[in-house]
């Protein structure tokens, strides 16, 4: 049994693995282009990070990985709608999954709103009781009061839960994986429906939601007005990107990285009680798995049966 730095097994027995050559090959290339030491390069090297890739995978910044919001398909039509409801101030609602991703995209939405006057209407559903997604039921009676529903983190195979929402309009912000055919809605923004390249795959429902709102800042910038500040949104695309579970790669490492920052300045009441339930100190650096069993494991208690809706209400301002 070959060794590995003199160890053969673990103290319960287990074989001790190293790295193979081509690892240590590729730790040794990155030691000496890119100047970091043996143990970074290593580490680096067994994640896949080619040499050209370091500083960005160590230092990423949003304006150097942020996608253009229209690279995803229907994303213009989506925010035009949206701004629609906003401008001639129509009745909107919010139908939102029940998980961490589903509470902060929700929020963000609500945030958004909210920085214009405009009350939304927040609809979670039972996991018990209704299951995940739309359904027929709520989504024709949220139809009867509101012009406009947007569906996030859920939505991409509604098919007949849409049809029912007769006489609203329904935008769907989701990156659940999509079928052959899509539901009748205004716009589903969406990069894992079958006809997206997959480039942005990664992305949880936070970041196509925020994403969105970079193009809503757009869409109002061209008509001559101001949108609120997307950066101090970032802590809860961070959370509902950690909760999620999406790999940090590309944008998200960028977006966790700023929104951990945003974190620090405890300025979310709710996100600030959530840390302090859960001893959590924020700072700068913040290891994931804290994150994780921190925050959004507070959070997860609220999508618990009877809970709907309350990691949505607690965090936002």
């Amino acid at each position: 049994m070959s060794a590995y730095l003199g160890v053969t097994q673990s103290l319960t027995g287990r074989r001790w693995v190293g790295p193979g050559i081509a690892v240590e090959r590729q730790a040794s290339l990155l030691e000496q282009s890119a100047t970091l030491p043996p143990a970074l390069a290593l580490v680096l090297a067994r994640r896949g990070v080619e040499a050209d890739q370091v500083t960005a995978f160590l230092d990423p910044k949003l304006r150097d990985l942020l996608p253009d919001p229209r690279s995803m398909r229907d994303m213009e039509p989506a925010a035009a709608r949206i701004l629609r409801a906003l401008e001639t101030r129509e009745k909107v609602a919010v139908f939102a999954d029940y998980d961490v991703d589903g509470g902060t995209s929700a929020a963000l939405l609500i945030d958004w709103f909210r920085h214009f006057g405009l009350q939304v209407t927040l609809y979670v559903p039972d996991r018990i009781d209704e299951g995940y997604g739309p359904n027929e039921p709520a989504m024709a009676e949220l139809a009867r009061g509101h012009d406009l529903i947007i569906c996030v983190d859920c939505g991409t195979l509604s098919h007949a839960p849409i049809e029912a929402a007769k006489g609203a309009d329904v935008v769907v912000l989701d990156h659940h994986l999509g079928g052959e055919t899509l539901p009748a809605a205004v716009a589903v923004v969406n990069p894992n429906r079958q006809d997206e390249d997959g480039a942005l795959g990664h992305l949880c429902a936070a970041g196509v939601v925020f994403l969105c709102l970079v193009e809503l800042g757009r869409q109002l910038r061209e008509i001559g007005k101001q949108g609120p500040d997307l950066m101090a949104l970032l802590d809860l695309v961070a959370l509902g990107t950690v909760a999620d579970v999406a790999p940090l790669i590309g944008v998200n490492r960028a977006l966790v990285r700023q929104g951990l920052k945003v974190m620090g300045h405890r300025a979310r009441t709710g996100l600030v009680a959530l840390s302090d339930v859960a001893r959590l100190e924020f700072c700068a650096v913040v290891v994931s798995p804290w994150l994780c069993a921190g925050t959004t494991g507070q959070c997860r208690r609220a999508d618990r049966p009877g809970g709907s809706g309350r990691a949505a209400v607690v965090d936002h301002k």
